[in-house]
């Protein structure tokens, strides 16, 4: 449904260094940047962007869920996580109430973002 997703950090450099620590974790990185704006995903093909606050003021959380092929894939997101000093949420575990094999963790982005990482297949 989405093609891709972009989100304004009030510290780029820091919310760049939180994404490059836990992304690869997933299977994808840093593929392109345009100055202070980012892009991460596989190849050439950039699904995720950060850059720089330029409008609006405030903040309102987002809720991003990375999809991690097996739940290893969760469990190294949260750990390059906790060595980046993420703000754990909720550490790796199944989360029947949605469904019996939704695997995910969620920690906070530099800028306070609820981040997941999560995988729908069985162990």
């Amino acid at each position: 449904m989405l093609d891709h997703l972009s989100i304004q950090c009030a510290d780029p450099a820091a919310s760049a260094d939180f994404y490059d620590a836990v992304l690869p974790a997933l299977g994808v990185g840093r593929v392109m940047e345009f100055g202070p704006v980012i892009g991460y995903g596989a190849e050439d093909k950039p699904d995720f962007w950060i850059g720089p606050q330029e409008t609006g003021s405030g903040f309102r959380e987002s809720h991003i869920a990375f999809h991690a092929t097996d739940r290893a894939g969760v469990r190294s997101f949260f750990e390059a996580a906790l060595a980046a000093g993420a703000e754990v949420l909720h550490a790796p575990r199944v989360w029947e109430e949605y469904h019996p094999t939704y695997f995910a963790a969620f920690v906070r982005d530099p800028d306070g973002n609820n981040v997941e990482a999560v995988c729908h297949v069985p162990d």
